[in-house]
């Protein structure tokens, strides 16, 4: 089973390939403010690294945080609407061993469907001035 992982909750992005639990590549980048116009650049790059194509990837795993909202969101946003048109599973986990968590839900046939991320505490909402 060919598994894309994604983690965007921090500065440094990072992605990777898997064949089952064998890592194929591991990509990092200083993504900061830039993530919207890098992440999909480099999925492509990691893809084509390991003569992959999009089609090939039969599952996703995510990083659920906590972390950077607008890291967190963009992120997420990219690895639903990938698991939706390809009509594959994703699973978010967070701790250390993310991706180890997230290779047992998909190994056990689990699918959030839409994966939605922890930010780590409440929204901090300001009102609205007049």
């Amino acid at each position: 089973m060919i598994i894309l992982t994604i983690r965007t909750d921090k500065p440094e992005a990072e992605i990777g390939l898997y064949n089952a639990d064998r890592k194929l590549k591991y990509i990092t980048w200083a993504a900061h403010r830039e993530l919207s116009n890098t992440i999909l650049s480099k999925i492509e790059e990691l893809l084509q690294s390991q003569q992959r194509k999009l089609e090939d990837v039969e599952g996703i795993v995510c990083f659920e945080g906590p972390g950077s909202f607008t890291g967190l969101r963009i992120g997420m946003t990219v690895a639903n609407t990938l698991a939706y048109s390809l009509n594959i599973p994703i699973v978010a986990a967070m701790e250390a061993n993310w991706i180890a968590l997230g290779f047992e839900r998909l190994r056990s046939g689990e699918d959030d469907r839409i994966a939605l991320p922890h930010y780590g505490s409440a929204p901090h909402i300001t009102q609205q001035k007049k």
